[in-house]
Protein backbone atom coordinates (compact mmCIF):
# COMPACT_ATOMS: atom_id res chain seq x y z
CA UNK A 1 0.00 0.00 0.00
CA UNK A 2 2.96 1.92 0.16
CA UNK A 3 4.29 1.55 -3.30
CA UNK A 4 2.64 5.22 -4.74
CA UNK A 5 4.69 7.00 -1.74
CA UNK A 6 7.93 5.49 -2.69
CA UNK A 7 6.88 6.72 -6.29
CA UNK A 8 6.45 10.09 -4.96
CA UNK A 9 9.16 10.18 -3.67
CA UNK A 10 11.65 9.21 -5.99
CA UNK A 11 9.74 12.17 -8.48
CA UNK A 12 10.12 14.38 -5.86
CA UNK A 13 14.07 13.53 -5.78
CA UNK A 14 14.32 12.12 -2.69
CA UNK A 15 17.06 9.42 -2.99
CA UNK A 16 15.49 6.17 -1.17
CA UNK A 17 16.86 2.59 -1.61
CA UNK A 18 15.32 -0.23 -1.40
CA UNK A 19 17.03 -1.18 1.87
CA UNK A 20 15.59 1.74 3.52
CA UNK A 21 12.17 1.26 2.29
CA UNK A 22 12.29 -2.09 3.77
CA UNK A 23 13.52 -0.91 7.13
CA UNK A 24 10.25 1.66 6.73
CA UNK A 25 7.94 -1.47 6.28
CA UNK A 26 9.52 -3.40 9.01
CA UNK A 27 9.31 -0.81 11.64
CA UNK A 28 5.61 -0.20 10.45
CA UNK A 29 5.08 -4.12 11.00
CA UNK A 30 6.57 -3.41 14.78
CA UNK A 31 3.89 -0.92 15.17
CA UNK A 32 5.95 1.84 16.05
CA UNK A 33 3.53 4.07 15.03
CA UNK A 34 0.12 2.75 15.54
CA UNK A 35 -2.80 5.14 14.08
CA UNK A 36 -0.56 8.41 14.85
CA UNK A 37 -0.08 10.84 11.87
CA UNK A 38 2.51 13.12 13.03
CA UNK A 39 4.84 9.96 14.78
CA UNK A 40 4.43 7.82 11.41
CA UNK A 41 5.48 11.51 9.52
CA UNK A 42 8.41 11.70 11.73
CA UNK A 43 9.19 7.89 11.95
CA UNK A 44 9.17 7.82 7.89
CA UNK A 45 11.46 10.69 7.88
CA UNK A 46 13.78 9.11 9.82
CA UNK A 47 14.43 5.73 7.84
CA UNK A 48 13.96 7.46 4.47
CA UNK A 49 15.76 10.43 4.56
CA UNK A 50 19.61 10.27 4.59
CA UNK A 51 20.71 13.84 4.26
CA UNK A 52 18.82 16.77 5.47
CA UNK A 53 19.21 18.99 2.23
CA UNK A 54 16.09 16.55 1.07
CA UNK A 55 13.94 17.06 4.26
CA UNK A 56 11.59 19.62 2.30
CA UNK A 57 11.31 17.23 -0.66
CA UNK A 58 10.33 14.71 1.43
CA UNK A 59 8.04 17.24 3.50
CA UNK A 60 6.19 17.85 -0.13
CA UNK A 61 5.91 14.20 -1.38
CA UNK A 62 4.30 13.36 1.97
CA UNK A 63 1.99 16.28 1.71
CA UNK A 64 1.16 14.86 -1.83
CA UNK A 65 0.19 11.54 -0.73
CA UNK A 66 -1.50 11.65 2.36
CA UNK A 67 -3.27 15.20 2.09
CA UNK A 68 -7.05 14.45 3.39
CA UNK A 69 -5.81 11.68 5.60
CA UNK A 70 -6.62 13.54 8.49
CA UNK A 71 -10.11 14.56 6.95
CA UNK A 72 -11.37 10.78 7.40
CA UNK A 73 -15.42 10.52 8.85
CA UNK A 74 -15.39 10.22 12.63
CA UNK A 75 -17.45 7.58 12.26
CA UNK A 76 -15.54 5.83 10.54
CA UNK A 77 -12.33 6.53 12.53
CA UNK A 78 -14.11 6.00 15.56
CA UNK A 79 -15.44 2.04 14.27
CA UNK A 80 -11.84 0.93 13.48
CA UNK A 81 -10.02 2.78 16.14
CA UNK A 82 -9.51 2.96 19.83
CA UNK A 83 -9.06 7.30 19.64
CA UNK A 84 -6.95 8.77 22.33
CA UNK A 85 -8.71 10.97 24.80
CA UNK A 86 -6.68 14.39 23.37
CA UNK A 87 -8.33 13.62 19.73
CA UNK A 88 -12.00 13.33 20.86
CA UNK A 89 -11.14 16.68 23.27
CA UNK A 90 -10.35 18.41 20.06
CA UNK A 91 -13.67 18.00 18.37
CA UNK A 92 -14.94 20.37 21.44
CA UNK A 93 -13.56 23.08 19.40
CA UNK A 94 -15.81 26.14 19.59
CA UNK A 95 -17.80 27.48 16.40
CA UNK A 96 -19.29 30.38 16.89
CA UNK A 97 -21.73 32.81 14.95
CA UNK A 98 -21.08 36.39 13.76
CA UNK A 99 -23.67 37.61 16.52
CA UNK A 100 -21.98 35.55 19.29
CA UNK A 101 -18.45 36.61 18.02
CA UNK A 102 -19.69 40.18 18.60
CA UNK A 103 -21.17 39.86 21.84
CA UNK A 104 -17.81 38.94 23.50
CA UNK A 105 -15.94 41.97 24.47
CA UNK A 106 -12.11 42.32 24.59
CA UNK A 107 -9.45 42.37 27.21
CA UNK A 108 -8.06 46.16 26.94
CA UNK A 109 -4.60 46.79 26.57
CA UNK A 110 -1.86 44.82 25.96
CA UNK A 111 -0.27 45.56 29.48
CA UNK A 112 -3.56 44.61 31.13
CA UNK A 113 -4.21 41.33 28.87
CA UNK A 114 -0.90 40.25 30.21
CA UNK A 115 -1.35 40.87 33.41
CA UNK A 116 -4.32 39.20 33.58
CA UNK A 117 -2.61 36.13 32.06
CA UNK A 118 -0.13 35.99 34.59
CA UNK A 119 -2.95 36.38 37.87
CA UNK A 120 -4.65 33.10 35.92
CA UNK A 121 -1.15 31.29 35.60
CA UNK A 122 -0.86 31.50 39.35
CA UNK A 123 -4.49 31.01 40.42
CA UNK A 124 -5.27 27.85 37.69
CA UNK A 125 -4.49 24.39 38.88
CA UNK A 126 -6.22 21.99 36.52
CA UNK A 127 -7.03 21.52 32.90
CA UNK A 128 -10.53 23.43 31.79
CA UNK A 129 -12.38 23.53 29.16
CA UNK A 130 -15.38 25.85 27.60
CA UNK A 131 -15.55 28.59 29.48
CA UNK A 132 -15.03 32.68 29.93
CA UNK A 133 -11.82 32.89 32.21
CA UNK A 134 -9.22 30.07 32.97
CA UNK A 135 -6.58 29.40 30.53
CA UNK A 136 -8.39 26.70 28.49
CA UNK A 137 -9.84 24.85 25.24
CA UNK A 138 -12.84 25.77 23.09
CA UNK A 139 -14.06 28.77 25.35
CA UNK A 140 -14.57 32.23 24.90
CA UNK A 141 -11.30 32.96 27.67
CA UNK A 142 -8.57 35.70 25.66
CA UNK A 143 -5.95 33.06 27.23
CA UNK A 144 -5.97 29.16 25.26
CA UNK A 145 -6.39 27.24 21.91
CA UNK A 146 -9.57 26.23 19.71
CA UNK A 147 -11.78 28.97 21.58
CA UNK A 148 -12.58 32.41 20.00
CA UNK A 149 -11.55 35.77 21.50
CA UNK A 150 -11.31 39.09 19.80
CA UNK A 151 -7.92 39.88 21.43
CA UNK A 152 -6.36 36.78 22.79
CA UNK A 153 -2.82 34.96 23.85
CA UNK A 154 -3.04 31.60 21.25
CA UNK A 155 -1.70 28.86 23.79
CA UNK A 156 -1.34 25.03 22.60
CA UNK A 157 -2.95 25.32 19.22
CA UNK A 158 -1.03 24.15 16.07
CA UNK A 159 -2.25 26.46 13.78
CA UNK A 160 -4.08 30.29 13.60
CA UNK A 161 -7.92 29.70 12.67
CA UNK A 162 -9.32 33.38 13.69
CA UNK A 163 -6.09 35.47 12.73
CA UNK A 164 -7.11 37.27 16.22
CA UNK A 165 -4.43 36.41 18.42
CA UNK A 166 -2.06 39.41 19.86
CA UNK A 167 0.81 36.70 21.71
CA UNK A 168 1.35 32.96 20.57
CA UNK A 169 2.75 31.00 23.72
CA UNK A 170 4.00 28.03 21.12
CA UNK A 171 7.16 26.59 20.10
CA UNK A 172 6.75 25.96 16.45
CA UNK A 173 8.80 24.87 13.79
CA UNK A 174 9.41 26.54 10.38
CA UNK A 175 11.32 24.73 7.82
CA UNK A 176 13.68 26.63 5.35
CA UNK A 177 12.83 28.25 2.11
CA UNK A 178 14.42 25.85 -0.87
CA UNK A 179 16.58 27.53 -2.92
CA UNK A 180 16.50 24.43 -4.94
CA UNK A 181 13.38 25.22 -6.58
CA UNK A 182 13.73 26.25 -10.48
CA UNK A 183 10.13 25.97 -11.71
CA UNK A 184 8.60 29.55 -12.41
CA UNK A 185 12.13 31.22 -11.26
CA UNK A 186 12.91 32.23 -14.84
CA UNK A 187 10.85 35.12 -14.74
CA UNK A 188 11.82 36.56 -11.75
CA UNK A 189 15.59 36.50 -12.62
CA UNK A 190 14.89 38.24 -15.68
CA UNK A 191 12.93 41.10 -13.50
CA UNK A 192 16.18 41.26 -11.11
CA UNK A 193 18.63 41.62 -13.52
CA UNK A 194 18.25 45.47 -12.86
CA UNK A 195 20.63 44.87 -9.97
CA UNK A 196 23.13 43.35 -11.74
CA UNK A 197 26.36 45.27 -11.81
CA UNK A 198 29.21 43.33 -13.42
CA UNK A 199 32.96 43.97 -12.03
CA UNK A 200 36.07 42.16 -13.01
CA UNK A 201 37.61 39.86 -10.65
CA UNK A 202 39.54 36.76 -9.44
CA UNK A 203 42.09 34.69 -11.63
CA UNK A 204 42.73 35.61 -15.07
CA UNK A 205 40.57 32.55 -16.46
CA UNK A 206 38.75 33.88 -19.34
CA UNK A 207 39.84 34.53 -23.27
CA UNK A 208 39.94 38.54 -24.15
CA UNK A 209 39.41 38.03 -27.24
CA UNK A 210 40.08 41.80 -28.37
CA UNK A 211 43.10 42.30 -26.70
CA UNK A 212 44.72 38.54 -28.36
CA UNK A 213 43.86 39.87 -31.39
CA UNK A 214 45.76 43.11 -30.87
CA UNK A 215 48.72 41.60 -29.21
CA UNK A 216 49.20 38.64 -32.00
CA UNK A 217 49.44 41.49 -35.15
CA UNK A 218 51.91 43.27 -33.01
CA UNK A 219 53.72 40.24 -31.76
CA UNK A 220 53.45 38.71 -35.45
CA UNK A 221 52.42 35.26 -34.12
CA UNK A 222 49.59 33.96 -31.73
CA UNK A 223 49.66 35.98 -28.40
CA UNK A 224 46.81 34.78 -25.88
CA UNK A 225 45.51 37.37 -23.73
CA UNK A 226 43.47 36.15 -20.33
CA UNK A 227 41.34 38.74 -18.04
CA UNK A 228 39.56 38.06 -15.16
CA UNK A 229 35.91 36.92 -15.61
CA UNK A 230 33.00 39.05 -14.57
CA UNK A 231 31.02 38.99 -11.78
CA UNK A 232 27.97 40.71 -10.65
CA UNK A 233 29.73 42.56 -8.06
CA UNK A 234 26.16 43.04 -5.91
CA UNK A 235 26.17 42.39 -2.12
CA UNK A 236 22.82 41.60 -0.77
CA UNK A 237 20.84 40.97 2.64
CA UNK A 238 17.52 38.73 2.56
CA UNK A 239 15.47 38.93 5.89
CA UNK A 240 12.51 36.16 5.18
CA UNK A 241 9.70 36.25 7.24
CA UNK A 242 8.31 32.49 7.99
CA UNK A 243 5.65 30.61 9.98
CA UNK A 244 1.90 31.46 10.66
CA UNK A 245 0.42 33.67 8.16
CA UNK A 246 3.42 33.46 6.25
CA UNK A 247 2.58 29.33 5.33
CA UNK A 248 0.29 30.55 2.62
CA UNK A 249 2.79 32.14 0.67
CA UNK A 250 5.81 29.33 0.82
CA UNK A 251 5.50 28.55 -2.85
CA UNK A 252 5.86 32.06 -4.28
CA UNK A 253 8.87 32.71 -1.69
CA UNK A 254 10.77 29.59 -2.49
CA UNK A 255 10.73 30.56 -6.16
CA UNK A 256 12.39 34.43 -4.92
CA UNK A 257 14.16 32.74 -2.72
CA UNK A 258 15.88 30.29 -5.86
CA UNK A 259 15.95 32.92 -8.45
CA UNK A 260 17.99 35.18 -5.57
CA UNK A 261 20.57 32.49 -4.49
CA UNK A 262 21.34 31.87 -7.88
CA UNK A 263 22.08 35.07 -9.52
CA UNK A 264 23.75 36.94 -7.06
CA UNK A 265 27.15 35.38 -5.07
CA UNK A 266 27.32 37.77 -2.46
CA UNK A 267 24.36 37.19 -1.34
CA UNK A 268 23.42 36.37 2.49
CA UNK A 269 19.95 35.47 4.18
CA UNK A 270 18.57 35.32 7.63
CA UNK A 271 15.00 34.75 9.12
CA UNK A 272 12.86 36.08 11.53
CA UNK A 273 9.28 35.66 12.51
CA UNK A 274 6.57 38.34 11.75
CA UNK A 275 8.99 41.65 12.61
CA UNK A 276 12.65 41.89 13.55
CA UNK A 277 13.75 41.88 17.02
CA UNK A 278 17.04 40.80 18.81
CA UNK A 279 18.20 37.83 17.28
CA UNK A 280 17.71 35.90 13.61
CA UNK A 281 18.79 32.70 12.55
CA UNK A 282 20.03 30.73 9.19
CA UNK A 283 18.21 27.19 10.10
CA UNK A 284 14.85 27.28 10.70
CA UNK A 285 15.26 23.16 12.31
CA UNK A 286 17.85 25.30 15.07
CA UNK A 287 16.55 28.63 15.55
CA UNK A 288 16.13 27.90 19.18
CA UNK A 289 19.97 26.87 19.64
CA UNK A 290 21.49 28.75 16.98
CA UNK A 291 20.48 32.31 17.36
CA UNK A 292 22.72 35.16 15.63
CA UNK A 293 22.02 38.52 17.93
CA UNK A 294 20.95 40.99 15.11
CA UNK A 295 23.79 43.81 16.53
CA UNK A 296 26.21 41.35 14.76
CA UNK A 297 24.45 41.49 11.45
CA UNK A 298 24.42 45.18 11.71
CA UNK A 299 27.87 45.55 12.73
CA UNK A 300 29.40 42.53 9.94
CA UNK A 301 27.62 43.51 7.13
CA UNK A 302 28.79 47.23 5.70
CA UNK A 303 26.44 50.01 4.33
CA UNK A 304 27.61 48.79 0.27
CA UNK A 305 25.06 45.76 0.91
CA UNK A 306 21.23 45.94 -0.19
CA UNK A 307 18.73 44.89 1.94
CA UNK A 308 15.40 43.08 0.78
CA UNK A 309 12.93 42.07 3.74
CA UNK A 310 10.10 39.43 3.23
CA UNK A 311 6.88 39.13 4.55
CA UNK A 312 3.27 39.75 5.18
CA UNK A 313 3.33 42.17 7.25
CA UNK A 314 0.36 40.76 9.18
CA UNK A 315 0.64 40.63 12.76
CA UNK A 316 -0.90 42.34 16.33
CA UNK A 317 0.17 45.91 16.11
CA UNK A 318 1.92 45.37 19.31
CA UNK A 319 4.47 43.14 17.74
CA UNK A 320 5.81 46.54 16.40
CA UNK A 321 5.05 49.41 18.50
CA UNK A 322 5.24 47.47 22.04
CA UNK A 323 7.96 46.09 24.11
CA UNK A 324 7.16 42.63 24.94
CA UNK A 325 4.55 41.99 22.32
CA UNK A 326 6.47 39.48 20.17
CA UNK A 327 5.37 36.32 19.53
CA UNK A 328 7.56 33.79 21.52
CA UNK A 329 9.83 35.76 23.29
CA UNK A 330 10.01 39.26 25.45
CA UNK A 331 11.50 41.74 23.77
CA UNK A 332 12.98 44.72 25.58
CA UNK A 333 13.13 46.85 22.34
CA UNK A 334 10.25 47.31 19.91
CA UNK A 335 10.63 45.99 16.47
CA UNK A 336 9.93 49.36 14.64
CA UNK A 337 13.71 50.85 16.78
CA UNK A 338 15.03 47.22 15.07
CA UNK A 339 13.56 47.47 11.84
CA UNK A 340 15.30 51.73 12.05
CA UNK A 341 18.20 50.60 12.85
CA UNK A 342 18.32 47.97 9.77
CA UNK A 343 16.66 50.92 7.60
CA UNK A 344 20.23 53.26 9.08
CA UNK A 345 22.68 50.52 8.65
CA UNK A 346 21.74 49.15 4.94
CA UNK A 347 20.15 52.83 3.03
CA UNK A 348 19.15 50.84 -0.25
CA UNK A 349 16.02 49.15 1.00
CA UNK A 350 12.64 47.55 0.19
CA UNK A 351 10.02 45.18 2.04
CA UNK A 352 8.59 42.91 -0.39
CA UNK A 353 4.75 41.75 0.28
CA UNK A 354 3.39 38.79 -1.09
CA UNK A 355 -0.11 39.49 0.16
CA UNK A 356 -2.08 40.92 -3.04
CA UNK A 357 -1.49 44.81 -2.85
CA UNK A 358 -5.45 45.13 -2.40
CA UNK A 359 -5.77 43.51 1.14
CA UNK A 360 -2.99 45.74 2.75
CA UNK A 361 -5.10 48.58 3.44
CA UNK A 362 -7.48 46.32 5.86
CA UNK A 363 -4.04 45.30 8.26
CA UNK A 364 -2.87 47.68 10.43
CA UNK A 365 0.39 46.57 10.90
CA UNK A 366 1.35 46.49 6.84
CA UNK A 367 0.28 50.08 6.81
CA UNK A 368 2.68 50.24 10.47
CA UNK A 369 5.94 48.89 8.32
CA UNK A 370 5.19 50.37 5.08
CA UNK A 371 5.32 53.96 6.89
CA UNK A 372 8.68 52.70 8.78
CA UNK A 373 10.06 52.14 5.53
CA UNK A 374 8.86 55.50 3.55
CA UNK A 375 6.48 53.54 1.46
CA UNK A 376 9.13 51.21 0.40
CA UNK A 377 6.61 48.56 -0.07
CA UNK A 378 6.47 46.22 -3.00
CA UNK A 379 4.33 43.34 -3.42
CA UNK A 380 5.93 40.08 -4.44
CA UNK A 381 4.91 40.09 -8.06
CA UNK A 382 7.45 40.02 -11.68
CA UNK A 383 5.61 44.09 -11.77
CA UNK A 384 6.52 44.69 -8.19
CA UNK A 385 9.73 43.02 -8.42
CA UNK A 386 10.79 45.59 -11.10
CA UNK A 387 9.82 48.44 -9.39
CA UNK A 388 11.88 46.99 -6.50
CA UNK A 389 15.07 46.64 -8.41
CA UNK A 390 14.40 49.63 -9.47
CA UNK A 391 14.19 51.42 -5.71
CA UNK A 392 17.36 49.45 -4.72
CA UNK A 393 19.42 50.34 -7.84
Amino acid sequence: MFHPFLAQLRRHQVPVSLREYLTFLEGLTTGLCLYDLEAFYFFARTSLVKNEAHIDRFDQAFSTIFQGVEELSLEDVVTALDLPQDWLTKLAETTLTDTEKAEIAGTGSFEQLMETLRQRLEEQKSRHQGGNKWVGTAGRSPFGAYGYNPEGVRIGQDRSREKRAVKVWDRREFRNFDDSLELGTRNIKVALRRLRQWVREGAEAELDLDHTIRASADAGYIDVKTRPERRNGVKLLLFLDVGGSMDAHVAMVDELFSALKTEFRQFRHFYFHNCLYEEVWTENRRRFTDKIPTWDILNQYGSDYRCIFVGDAAMSPYEIAIKGGANEHWNEETGEVWLRRARSQWPRHIWLNPAPERYWEHTRSTAMISDIFDNRMFPLTLEGITRATKALS
